[in-house]
């Protein structure tokens, strides 16, 4: 059974939080050609599609911890400091997303949706507001990507890693 939760707890973090941090990631750029173009319907659609992947799978990203800790119960290590720091990590990470990073993604996009198919230029978001966003994105990826070596290097394992 720990396979198997294990298995799943693999597929959910690649499934679930790889397309969050790819579109998070794409997300800025994409904000800031849509801002500039005097045409935006295509490009606001590309950042609206973007913000759509982040929250849906910002919600499937859920059983990455579901499985993660019914994981760590069947290998009886939810007490060791590298899974306590992680669950940490993991709680930070999901709590910028959810409170930080998507609110800022719909405020960019709040600031894209213009008249017909032009984005109204006082509406345009601002470039530090895009550029907070970007930063705020690279925050998320790095707790996950400290995560994902805790999960790899696991401090204190008996497998010889």
């Amino acid at each position: 059974m720990t396979k198997i939760l294990l298995i799943l707890h693999v597929l959910a973090a690649v499934i679930a939080v790889g397309p969050v941090t790819v579109a998070g990631s794409l997300f800025p750029a994409a904000a800031r050609k849509a801002a500039g173009a005097p045409d935006a319907t295509e490009a606001v659609a590309a950042v609206r599609l973007l913000h759509r992947i982040c929250r849906v799978y910002a919600v499937v990203g859920l059983a990455v911890p579901v499985f993660g800790l019914a994981t760590a119960g069947s290998l009886h290590v939810l007490g060791t400091a590298w899974l306590i720091v992680s669950i940490v990590l993991t709680g930070v990470a999901a709590l910028v997303l959810a409170l930080l990073v998507l609110p800022a993604q719909e405020n960019v996009l709040a600031g894209l949706a213009g008249t017909g198919s032009e984005v109204a230029a006082a509406a345009r978001p601002e470039p530090a507001r895009i550029k907070r966003l970007a930063m705020l994105t690279g925050v998320f990826n790095l707790l996950w990507a400290t995560v994902t070596v805790l999960m790899i290097v696991r401090p204190g394992s008996t497998t010889g890693v």
